[in-house]
């Protein structure tokens, strides 16, 4: 199968045959195109454009078109289409993504469009979904799935399978209640087809299976199913009754965002944006660590002022204040960034000491050997031994310091409930550079003897 490619060619012709009203032909060309490409399409053309294509195509098709699409451009769409439109789309929809667009919507509407689902159980659903916090189990999961109760024997739980599938889109698994739908177990398809038809449920399911609870973090569910390579987990309420499930493509989704506010975090970028953000959001994300930068640069310029007499008296130490503050700023990150790692993927082991004890060694030997080719290098070029030897010392020192600084910091926000990946940014930059100066002015200044 050949990738789609949106090309300009095509999105020309699309909007031509868009403005000639030329539908046979349009839902022809679109017929086989996957609705992740046709919301690429879509995506890219003007508001009445993409309500007219969203109008053209079956809900079947333009429902899960809406859910791949920007917010922006299915908030216009939205707000072109009826509540019976809106719920045209929603009851083609799993519970979890049509929960996703109904929060968006104006509150004003958001009632007609629910009382406009034909389908009640679903409108119900929906409703349910609703009540939870968006960054919670809860707020994840859909309430599409298969479970049998083990009162049952083997004929009927088949027969009540086969009708709660048709309302599945994919079964990842069956699960098992008792009759006050609390969850028991799962049930594997092979022990049910060689079973016999009137054993009972009770005598055949798994009584182990993995659960979360509906208010816990989306974090860390994903790092569950990560760790036991699950493609769906069940979530159970605050009394183990099963109210639904997360499925592996709503994971990768909530990985994806976490992985983008982290990478936003660490280039100094204090809130949620993106490229197409007003310049006023874009403003406001990013500078308050402009400004923290500049507070940085102030106070090392004020340390530099500090020692004025010693640099006057010995500039080459002003040339390679860049070289000192490039170091701190580049071990610190390493650190942090190493550390950041770790707490995300819950695999850093031993205490805190520990690892500090082992960044500090790993700092020594790098920085020996990084201060070793500075000292025969600096040597060479001045004939000055000892200013040779207080950048060396010093860069030994700086290198240590900042290796323990973003080893220390990430690990002590993490412990006070603050994201951690603020340490790999300009926080932890501004700092070590801060500190790289001061300890490279004093170490200097000792050396020398001045």
């Amino acid at each position: 199968m050949t990738p789609f490619k949106l090309t300009d060619e095509l999105l020309q012709e699309i909007e031509q045959l868009i403005e000639d009203k030329k539908n046979l032909k349009l839902e022809a060309m679109l017929e086989e195109v996957h609705y992740a490409d046709v919301a690429e399409i879509i995506d890219e053309l003007d508001e009445e454009q993409a309500v007219y294509l969203i109008k053209l195509l079956d809900s079947d098709k333009t429902s899960d078109v809406l859910t791949e699409l920007d917010e922006d451009v299915r908030e216009a769409i939205l707000n072109n289409l009826s509540a019976k439109e809106i719920a045209e789309e929603l009851e083609e929809l799993d519970t979890d993504d049509a929960a996703d667009i109904v929060g968006e919507l104006p509150e004003d509407i958001v009632q007609e469009v629910i009382s406009e689902i034909e389908d009640k159980e679903h409108a119900k659903d929906i409703v349910e979904l609703l009540r939870y916090d968006e960054n919670s189990a809860g707020g994840l999961m859909a309430k599409e799935l298969v479970k049998v109760r083990e009162s049952w024997n083997v004929l009927t739980c088949v027969k009540e399978m086969r009708a709660q599938a048709e309302n599945v889109t994919r079964v990842h698994s069956i699960y098992v209640v008792d009759d006050n739908d609390k969850l028991k177990g799962r049930l594997s398809l092979k022990d049910l087809l060689t079973t016999s038809t009137k054993s009972h449920i009770s005598d055949i399911y798994i009584p182990k299976v993995d659960s979360v609870n509906v208010n816990e973090d989306p974090e860390e569910v994903a790092k569950i199913m990560s760790k036991y390579d699950l493609e769906a987990i069940p979530v159970v309420d605050e009394i183990g009754r099963l109210v639904g499930r997360i499925t592996i493509d709503d994971i990768v989704d909530v990985i994806k965002e976490e992985a983008e506010k982290d990478y936003q975090l660490a280039a100094g970028i204090s809130q949620d944006v993106e490229a197409d953000d007003s310049i006023w959001d874009l403003t406001r994300a990013r500078l308050p660590w402009l400004f923290l930068g500049l507070v940085g640069g102030v106070g090392a310029a004020a340390i530099m002022g500090g020692f004025e007499d010693m640099i006057r008296d010995h500039a080459i130490l002003f040339f390679f204040t860049p070289l000192i503050a490039a170091m701190a700023g580049n071990v610190g990150v390493q650190s942090s960034a190493i550390i950041v790692q770790g707490l995300a993927n819950d695999d850093l082991k031993g205490s805190v000491g520990n690892r500090l004890i082992k960044e500090m060694l790993l700092a020594s030997l790098n920085g020996v050997i990084l201060a070793a080719v500075l000292l025969l290098f600096t040597w060479a070029y001045k004939g000055e031994f000892l200013t040779a030897l207080a950048l060396s010392v010093s860069l030994i020192v700086v290198i240590i310091v900042a290796g323990l600084i973003g080893t220390f910091i990430p690990l002590f926000l993490d412990k006070r409930g603050i994201d951690p990946a603020i340490a790999t940014g300009p926080f932890i930059t501004t700092s070590n550079d801060i500190f790289g100066i001061l300890i490279y002015f004093w170490i200097a200044k000792q050396v020398l003897g001045i």
